[in-house]
């Protein structure tokens, strides 16, 4: 006879629990679903592997948690999307799902996206620059009133 057990009951009868149990449920997903994300309102919940839509959030630049974008090339990933300062006045958002294989690994360095999977890389509009990244990424609009960074679609 067949079992068919949720991922958390897995992991219990396994002898997790606890701080081991959150720790495990950390590292499958890539610590992307265990960051604090304070002041941040998702429209829509984003899967694993999937470009959000829908996309609508506010991130309060005076947080600690976005400081990093008070400054030029600072960056940060909130609900998988990669959110770049490029200068004083421009901002890029693009997501973090990797458009060669779906992988949630784009980040941002020396001006531009890249992939930490296959090295798919792309330029800070998200055009892809090379064979991986052909396909491009899925990319979000910003407006910043104040100190508050507004990223949607």
């Amino acid at each position: 006879m067949k079992t068919n057990l949720s991922r958390n009951e897995f992991l219990k009868s396994m002898g997790f629990k606890g701080a081991s149990l959150l720790a495990v449920y950390c590292a499958a997903s890539g610590l992307s679903s265990c960051s604090k994300e304070e002041n941040v309102t998702p429209s829509s919940n984003v899967k694993a592997g999937t470009p959000a839509t829908g996309v609508d959030f506010t991130l309060d630049l005076i947080k600690t948690d976005y400081s990093k974008l008070n400054n030029p090339d600072g960056f940060v990933i909130v609900n998988q999307i990669v959110v770049v300062r490029v200068n004083s006045t421009t901002f890029s958002a693009v997501t973090q799902v990797c458009s060669h294989e779906g992988n949630v690994a784009v980040s941002y360095a020396n001006g531009g996206f890249n992939c930490s999977v296959h090295g798919a890389m792309y330029d800070i509009n998200g055009k892809g620059l090379n064979a991986e990244g052909a396909r491009g990424l899925t990319t979000y609009k910003t407006a910043l009133t104040g100190t508050n960074l507004r990223v949607f679609s």
